[in-house]
This record gives structure tokens, C-alpha cells and sequence, in this order.
């Protein structure tokens, strides 16, 4: 719950080590768009904030499609700034079989991210969802119930959900790009984004952090 004493997190493992000297697997999550210099960026800082927040063991980073090494847009790093979030060591880097390896699930910023990452991993399908889409079908489904493992409720959101599902673009599921646009269109962006981690992790984490 907010306010909770955060775990004992041990560096270069997988697991947490809980207040009350349980153990917490910790949870990997990726989150992807295009350039990995905008949304995804974005969506990373704010979601690992959220979940640090919450006590939740996450370690939370980001991919793209494109090249890597290129800083976040200076859009971002203001916007982040002003949320006590500072990103002005990212540095972009592009999805890989090693890259999504390890990861527990993987967030896109539309469909198009989704795509991308089955045909790298086609098993990581059930684990790739769309931002937007996590929190519709949370909504549709209900929160994660207290037993129920974060994979189990992953499987739950798209217990009817088929590969086909994610062709196209799509204003339900997509988050558009602001690259290219005014300020304005990031601020958006990151309210839009900063709302969705938020619903995602009342959905996803609506107690416990374990």
C-alpha cells in the first residue's frame, strides 16, 4: 500500500527482500516506442516512480526500435524535471532477444511496439501489451485479486485476446508520438501517460507490493 516501508532490494537480483524478511520476486518491466526518446522514456520514469511509491520490488527501463545512444528529447527531460524525475542520463537503445529476455512484461506505446516485440519473442506475446490497453482490460476484468500472481492476472486480461487483435493503429490502444510537435503535445503526452501508470498500478498492485 502507499506509505508502506519499501523492501530490502539487493542489487543484481531478482528477488526483494520484504520488512517483514519474506521474499519478493522482483518484477522486470519494459517499456517501448519507437525512438525511445519520448513515450517510452516517459512511461519508464513514471511507472517506476508509481511502483516505488507503492513498495512495489520493479525495475522498470525502456526500449526502442531505432537507433541507440541518442539522449531523451529535451521535451522530456523538462517534463520529467518537473516531476522530480531526472533523465538526463538516458540513453536510447534498441529491443533485442537479450533485451526482452528477462522481462516480465513489456509495455508498448501502440500497437505497432507490440508488433515488434512478438516478432522478436513470439512467447512474450501474452506479456506485450499496449499501455492503454492494460488499463481497458484491467478495467474490464477488475484488479488483481490478493493471490493472484501478476503473470495469472496478465493471462486473465487476455484469456480472449488473439495476435490478429494488435494489426493497425488504433485510437483505443495507441498513445500518439509528439515528436515533431509543439511542448504543448509532449505536456499531454505526459499527463496522458502519467494517468495510465497510475491507473495501471491501482489495477495491478492494489495492495500488497509482493
Amino acid at each position: 500500500m502507499v506509505g508502506a516501508v519499501p523492501p530490502l532490494l539487493i542489487r543484481g537480483s531478482r528477488v526483494a527482500v520484504g520488512p517483514d524478511l519474506t521474499t519478493i520476486p522482483r518484477i522486470e518491466i519494459l517499456t517501448v516506442c519507437t525512438g525511445n526518446i519520448c513515450r517510452s522514456p516517459l512511461a519508464q520514469y513514471i511507472l517506476q516512480r508509481d511502483l516505488d511509491q507503492r513498495g512495489v520490488p520493479a525495475d522498470v527501463t525502456s526500449a526502442g526500435l531505432l537507433r541507440e545512444g541518442i539522449p531523451a528529447a529535451d521535451e522530456v527531460v523538462e517534463l520529467l524535471d518537473a516531476r522530480g524525475l531526472d533523465a538526463r542520463s538516458h540513453r536510447s537503445r534498441t529491443i533485442s532477444p537479450d533485451v526482452l529476455r528477462s522481462a516480465d512484461l513489456v509495455i508498448g506505446m501502440a500497437r505497432e511496439h507490440v508488433r515488434e516485440v512478438v516478432l522478436l519473442q513470439p512467447a512474450l506475446f501474452a506479456r506485450t501489451f499496449t499501455l492503454r490497453e492494460l488499463v481497458w482490460r484491467g478495467r474490464e476484468i477488475g484488479s488483481r485479486l490478493p493471490s493472484e500472481s501478476l503473470g495469472d492476472w496478465l493471462a486473465r486480461l487476455g484469456i480472449d485476446r488473439r495476435p490478429s487483435d494488435v494489426l493497425g493503429a488504433s485510437e483505443l490502444d495507441d498513445i500518439a508520438d509528439p515528436i515533431g510537435h509543439r511542448f504543448a503535445v509532449f505536456k499531454r503526452t505526459a499527463v496522458e501517460i502519467d494517468e495510465l501508470t497510475a491507473d495501471l498500478v491501482e489495477l495491478a498492485w492494489p495492495g500488497d507490493p509482493a
